[in-house]
This record gives C-alpha cells, structure tokens and sequence, in this order.
C-alpha cells in the first residue's frame, strides 16, 4: 500500500456505506463471475482471502454442493460482522486473518480466492506466497483486481473532481490502491516471486455499474471507502461539501436519474504445481 496503513481501514460506518453502496453498484456482478469460477473447480474445501462484507461469500454458497466447506476471512472484523449479519445459504466459517500471515496448516485448501483484496496487501508476494502454502497440490488461487482508473469511469472521475477540490494535497487513494495493481505483467512476476511455476491465466472483463443516482455513487465512494479518511483528514472541504462536488460532477456527466458507466477488472487463476 507504499506506506498507506489507512488503505485497508474499513471501520465506523464504512462497512454499512459499502454494503449498501459499492457492493451493488460494483462488486455484485463480477462477485457471480468469481463465485461461478470457484464451483467449477469443484472443490472440497475452500479458503476465502479478503471477504469483506460477503458478496462473493454468499454468491459461493449458493452455487457449491453441500459437502464443500468455506472458510471466509479478512482482516477487518468489522467487515466480517457485517457479512456474518447479512448471513449465507450456508454456514460459513467467519474468521478474521491477515492474507500475509494465514492461521492455516500447509496444503489444506483445494482452492484459495480473493476479491478485489490483492491491491490492498502491503506485501503482494508474501500475500501470494502464503496462498500457496495452504494450497493442496493441483489447488488453484483464483482472484480480480480492478484495471486502471481510465477503465473505471466513476472512480476516474471523482479522482480527478477532488484533485480539484484539494488542489495542494490531492486524496489519491482511488488511483493508487483499489487501481493501482492492474499491470499483468507485474502481477506475473509477483506470482513467481512467490513460488508458482506455472504460468497464470487472465481474462479482462468489461461491466456497467449501476447506481440508483449520482448522489449514491458519490456517497459509496467517498464514504464507502477508505477514501473517507483521506477527504476526512483534510480541512476543507468538509466530507459532504465533498460528497455534493462529487455528485454534481456525475450528474453533469451522466444526467440526474439513475446512471451507468463502464467498469473494467482483470481475472487471475493460477495453479499450484
């Protein structure tokens, strides 16, 4: 996170703001797609890395077979009360854990997956390398991460709206956080860095993000993420006054209902030798 301790902060009411707000808008669709990719695997014990709120968690256990067991983590707990409240089709084991330092014995899952989770790891290879390490032979680690901001139309937009608002310390945490590892052959090499020798698999994949209004995308944004903090710790403009420039901006490009705009993320599976 280059030193970014607050990045992977989701605490306070950002995990109720991103629950009701970037899940649907952002993480829903691609949440199936991961979730369908998990199934066909067909594993018999699975480790979730990064779970926040639970939208790939519920996904899963909806598509699984009854006899498969799901182990879903994070580190922020107060992420995992919001996935455990919200509930599952099936009991799922809820643990807080840190990616880089997993409380698993070796070779115990058949499959490891993350959502939109890696770019907030401080440390990539040693996140990937523990991945591996719980792996079973012939396991696969399977995870998204989102492409560039100028794939990503909202979250381009108010990055560039509040460089504006805060001219002498722009909030970059858009662009170099949740969009900030998306170069494949970086990824790549951090896999082997980690120890895997096969080569991985990406698939890049275009959506549309719905939000209910330019009001909604502001809010999930700049309060359903760790971005509140970096507009927080700065004196003005305040969060709302934030928030409303933000909206403004969406509704003056895509109009005042409902809007769409394009969002983009690459898909990595690698397997286990």
């Amino acid at each position: 996170m280059d030193g970014h301790g607050s990045d992977a902060v989701f605490v306070g009411s950002i995990p109720e703001f991103y629950d009701e707000y970037m899940v649907p808008m952002i993480f829903a669709a691609y949440a199936e797609d991961l979730a369908r990719r998990v199934v066909a695997l067909d594993p018999g014990r699975v480790l979730e890395v990064a779970a926040g709120t639970g939208v790939v968690t519920r996904a899963v256990m909806r598509m699984v077979p009854g006899t498969a067991e799901l182990v879903a983590t994070d580190l922020n707990q107060a992420m995992l009360d919001q996935a455990e409240a919200t509930g599952t089709a099936r009991p799922v084991r809820w643990q807080q854990a840190d990616a880089m330092q997993l409380p698993f014995e070796d070779a115990t899952f058949d499959v490891v997956f993350c959502q939109f989770g890696v770019m907030f790891f401080p440390d990539k290879v040693r996140a990937f390398a523990e991945a591996r390490r719980v792996l079973r032979p012939g396991g696969t680690l399977l995870f998204n991460v989102w492409d560039s901001l100028a794939d990503n139309e909202f979250a381009g937009l108010l990055e560039s709206v509040l460089a504006g608002l805060y001219p002498a310390d722009p909030p970059r945490f858009m662009g170099r956080t949740p969009h900030g590892y998306f170069d494949l052959a970086t990824i790549a090499n951090d896999l082997t860095a980690a120890g895997f020798t096969t080569s991985p698999h990406h698939e890049t994949i275009a959506a549309r993000s719905h939000a209910r209004s330019a009001q909604a995308a502001a809010i999930a944004y700049c309060q359903g993420t760790p971005l509140r903090a970096e507009i927080e710790a700065r004196a003005t403009p305040d969060l709302a006054a934030a928030t409303a420039a933000c909206a403004e901006a969406l509704a003056q490009r895509y109009g005042p209902g409902p809007i769409e705009g394009k969002i983009q993320a690459h898909i990595i599976t690698v397997k286990e030798a």
